[in-house]
């Protein structure tokens, strides 16, 4: 009793309208089988309230107190259907079946959906970036599809390289787990070179979750999660080819093509090729600006659709090769500073999913094996790694009673045979780590919760429980608050995941004692919908807190690098707000801010950690013309203060300067063509002084990795998009 009347103040106090919920789930029929439909709209005529199905073709409306109405289902591809909704329906739940416009008369719908927006339908807090907004800007490989991104930032590591890695929350990359469709991807040696493996072109939409993930994706989400959703070979362009060039000397292309052999079976080829030729020097340091090399990279993807299961696989290899240093630095030569970098890369995966006879339930297999190969040289240092990965995953979905509780189960088992040595340190491991997992969802009318625990086992460091609590609360019809907690743990690499430091001539002080990085992750968000000036507009704003009871630190304050484990000291807290609106139907606008307060013990006391900047903001704007023939694009990041390492008054500066990065393009449509012209870096802005003691690179001073800003100046681009979409049946 007391309970109740806890809830009846809090509902009071709030002014809270309980206001009823409609669920449902749209299948679309082809005549022969029906599947759940991605992105229908459904609408009320009347009150004009709208929302799209999420990926398993469920949808959640809240009704307003005006009724009936009329309620409209949408989807391409689809015939319409409409519906009297009354105020007997609140509180039931629907399956609505369109069929194909191939058996019903033809009717074309268009929707506008957004390139950048967060899905509501998801317990997690889940941003998408589409396809769309990959376009925004020349993105052509991984590392450049988060150019017009608040939530991941990708900075280059060292200044002789040319790698980027990833941030999310301010940590780094290894700490953000990374999958491409539900499969594990980056992981071990290709952490730090392979954002540059995958083109921009091959992928569909991108998944950004913060904080732990779901426990049926793995234990390593310890700051987040990224999934990359690529073309599907049923319903991707039967060619699409995209071409390159840039002032610099990068020449590109990508080649996409989809064949459907039948109604069954369809495959998908992906290919790319890359190259820099130009040798250049815009900060006159004698080192070129980006090394010079190429990249070949291929796929092949196939889909299986049965009457009792599902299936999809396929192999995924790529070759990358860099070379650079000083100014006319060759293979081998011992005479001037040189940095080698060779990456290769093979990997076939599958996943099979299986219908059972009860409604709901179904079994779901992922499988992965890997073969990868990295040798470096920076100077006289090098590094040469071996890695062979297996990886499968097991997952049961299944209801209790009704489709408001599901729960999931399931095993996986990661297995990896390590071999890398860096000068005269070898450290070579084989791990085995078997898991078992639960999770229970449970969907009601305003609240949403996902429970979930996994159990795993090292070989080398025993036994690891991971509970993870995922929570939703409508609020309005309009607004959504979001919670999450959870553990996430991984085994660190300190070779592979500091192979940049490899520039600069400190030495390195291994750890004898290598423990687990575990950490607990809280935080939350609130999403508010609205109308501004009659257009749609979103506010977002998300904290997130980190606590390590264990982190491998990486302490670069003094005149050696010393890796340590830190108990219980480490811990990062970010917040990020972000507003978006449409100031005309064709002009969108995001603006964003992100605070980053990083810490841990560096130098025998606790300071932010280096490199990582407390402010960011960014500004993102685009246009599209009435006829679609033209589509303008701004991006504007304002990067704030990053502290340096170890740096005294008499070498420099002990904080990098405040700066801003402006991006440009604009894009022409014409039938199958798209051209664009655009613009990186168009304030010229260049770290002075990027490498210390850069005359003398093979001396006690010399440092290449204390890099705050960008190091190339002015990149013009142009480029060329052409397809040729798959034709509907009519």
């Amino acid at each position: 009793m007391r309970k109740i009347k806890l809830i009846v103040y809090f509902l009071l106090f709030f002014h809270v309208k309980i206001v009823a919920q409609l669920k449902g789930i749209v299948r679309g029929s082809d005549g022969i089988k029906k599947e759940a439909l991605y992105g229908a709209r459904i609408k009320l005529l009347q009150s004009q309230i709208a929302v799209l199905t999420d990926e398993t073709g469920h949808f959640e409306l809240t009704l307003p107190k005006n009724l009936p109405d009329t309620l409209v289902i949408q989807a391409k591809g689809y015939n319409p259907d409409t519906l009297l909704v009354f105020k007997d329906d609140r509180f039931i739940s629907l399956e609505i079946v369109l069929f194909a416009e191939k058996i019903l008369p033809e009717v074309l719908i268009e929707v506008r959906r957004n390139t950048h927006s967060i899905n509501r339908m998801k317990t997690l807090h889940v941003e998408e970036l589409t396809s769309g907004e990959l376009r925004k800007a020349a993105c052509c490989n991984l590392s450049e599809s988060f150019e017009t991104n608040a939530s991941v930032d990708v900075n280059i590591t060292d200044a002789v390289s040319g790698a980027k890695k990833i941030q999310l929350m301010g940590l780094d990359g290894v700490y953000t787990q990374i999958q491409m469709e539900n499969i594990p991807y980056l992981r071990g040696l290709e952490s730090s070179y392979g954002l540059n493996s995958m083109s921009g072109t091959w992928i569909e939409s991108i998944q950004i979750t913060k904080g732990t993930g779901n426990v049926v994706n793995g234990y390593e989400s310890m700051a987040g999660l990224i999934n990359l959703e690529l073309k599907k070979p049923d319903s991707m362009e039967k060619l699409f080819v995209n071409a390159y060039s840039s002032i610099y000397g990068r020449e590109e292309i990508n080649l996409n093509a989809g064949h459907k052999l039948n109604e069954r079976l369809s495959t998908g080829w992906f290919a790319h090729a890359s190259g820099m030729f130009g040798e250049m020097d815009n900060n006159k340091d004698g080192f070129r600006d980006v090394p010079m090399g190429n990249n070949f990279a291929f796929m092949n993807r196939w889909h299986y659709q049965g009457k009792k299961m599902e299936a999809q696989f396929g192999a995924n290899a790529y070759l990358d090769q860099k070379l650079g240093g000083q100014l006319g630095y060759k293979s081998s030569s011992s005479s001037k500073y040189g940095v080698e970098l060779d990456s290769r890369h093979l990997d076939a995966f599958a996943k099979t999913g299986f219908f059972m006879k009860k409604p709901y339930n179904s079994i779901g297999v992922v499988y992965n094996v890997k073969y990868q190969t990295v040798n470096a040289l920076f100077g006289h240092r090098s590094f040469n790694g071996e890695e062979k990965r297996a990886y499968i995953n097991a997952i049961f979905d299944g209801i209790i009673g009704t489709t408001d509780h599901k729960i999931k189960l399931g095993m996986s088992a990661v297995a990896v045979d390590l071999k890398q040595q860096l000068d005269t340190l070898e450290k070579n491991r084989r791990e085995i780590v078997p898991g078992i997992f639960g999770e229970y969802t449970y969907t009601g009318m305003r609240f949403t919760s996902v429970v979930g625990s996994r159990l795993d086992y090292h070989n080398l460091f025993g036994w690891q429980f991971s509970p993870r609590l995922h929570a939703k609360y409508v609020l309005t019809e309009k607004t959504d608050l979001r919670f999450t907690a959870g553990k996430g743990w991984r085994v660190p690499n300190y070779m592979i995941d500091n192979i940049s430091l490899l520039a600069t001539s400190k030495a390195w002080m291994p750890l004898s004692d290598l423990k687990p990085e575990i950490s607990w992750n809280i935080g939350g968000s609130f999403v508010q919908e609205m109308k501004l000036f009659k257009q749609k507009a979103s506010l977002s704003l998300d904290f997130y807190h980190t606590q390590f009871v264990n982190q491998l630190i990486v302490d670069r304050e003094g005149s050696e690098i010393r890796f340590s484990n830190e108990t219980g000291l480490s811990y990062s807290n970010s917040f990020q707000g972000e507003f978006s609106f449409n100031l005309l139907k064709n002009w969108d606008m995001r603006f964003a801010y992100k605070y980053l307060d990083v810490k841990a013990k560096y130098g025998g006391e606790i300071q932010q950690q280096a490199m990582i900047p407390r402010n960011r903001a960014l500004f993102n704007t685009g246009y599209k013309s009435r006829n679609k023939r033209w589509e303008y694009n701004l991006t504007v990041s304002v990067i704030g203060q990053s502290r340096l390492p170890g740096i005294l008054p008499t070498d420099g500066y002990a904080y990098g300067k405040t700066y801003a990065l402006v991006n440009a393009q604009l894009t022409h449509n014409y039938k199958k063509w798209e051209f664009y012209l655009g613009g990186e870096n168009l304030t010229n802005y260049i770290q002075k002084n990027a490498i210390v003691d850069a005359q003398n690179p093979f001396g006690s001073k010399f440092d290449a990795t204390e890099i705050w800003a960008p190091v190339m100046g002015i990149n013009i681009y142009a480029g060329l998009r052409f397809a040729i979409k798959r034709e509907t049946k009519k």
